[in-house]
């Protein structure tokens, strides 16, 4: 049976976390420059790049983007729509500082309030509207919790890759152990990480777990369901039952997202 998370919003304390720095984004409205107060799926679609196949993974009766969202494809998109994401109004107020309350310049084009090592990572400081947004742009929509579920811990692959197993359930996105992934322990990234360095998880998927949050499409209110934990996490909110509820217009350096679709298929290696 699934579980989903009672409704609760959850966000961190504000207390120090191994070897990770720490950072948080604060809660603003949507704003959108040069761009219509309705964005229309009809037209967003019009200008929509396609992906590649192999940039996506077939998992049951639908596709998902094998790595979260990179700021690459998100500048793409808000360039091409005139966005203004919520996050980028605040860096002109200088009177903020790196304090736990927020990250001075912190947008998804600057995730730690500098230029980005490369724009392969994944796009963070992006409220729910903002990422669904995106994935309508792009021809999808946010997965729900029971799609992200069964891509992040059901192997469906007929042939999987060395160490996974057809149709078995793992506890974690990358197996049987939170090994591989980035979390606050142990592990090789400071932050987060750029799109498919980390290891590759259950359906050939990267990042599923650790990382950064993703958004989901369910909501219940102003609320919506993040999965799968963070660099800023332990290994513990990795798991299924660790989602957690976030304001829908909240934004910080550790969630980002992923898309899904309902159309076409893709490379399954």
């Amino acid at each position: 049976m699934l579980h989903i998370p009672s409704r609760c919003v959850r966000c961190p304390p504000a207390t120090a976390l191994s070897r990770k720095e720490l950072w948080r984004g604060r809660e603003v409205a949507l704003r959108l420059k040069n761009a219509p107060a309705v964005l229309s799926v009809a037209v967003l679609l019009v200008t929509c790049g396609q992906l590649s196949a192999n940039e996506r993974a077939l998992v049951g009766q639908f596709t998902i983007d094998r790595t979260e969202v990179t700021i690459g494809q998100f500048t793409g998109f808000a360039e091409a729509t005139g966005l203004m994401t919520a996050a980028e109004p605040w860096v002109a107020d200088t009177s903020g500082a790196r304090d736990g309350s927020g990250v001075l310049d912190g947008t998804y084009r600057t995730p730690f309030g500098e230029a980005p090592q490369s724009t392969s990572e994944p796009a963070v400081h992006v409220s729910w509207h903002e990422a669904a947004a995106y994935c309508a742009w792009a021809g999808g929509r946010l997965p729900t919790i029971e799609e992200w579920v069964q891509a992040a811990y059901r192997e469906t692959r007929p042939d999987p890759s060395a160490g996974f197993i057809a149709g078995r359930q793992y506890a974690y996105p990358v197996g049987d152990t939170p090994i591989g992934a980035n979390t606050r322990g142990d592990d090789p990234w400071p932050r987060h990480a750029a799109a498919g360095t980390t290891q590759v998880g259950v359906n050939g998927l990267y990042d599923m777990g650790g990382n950064v949050w993703e958004w989901l499409a369910d909501r219940d209110g102003q609320a919506a369901l993040t999965a799968g934990g963070s660099w800023w996490y332990g290994a513990e909110e990795m798991v299924s039952s660790a989602m957690q509820w976030k304001p829908v217009d909240f934004y910080v350096v550790y969630i980002g997202f992923r898309c899904v679709y309902d159309h076409g298929r893709a490379d399954k290696s």
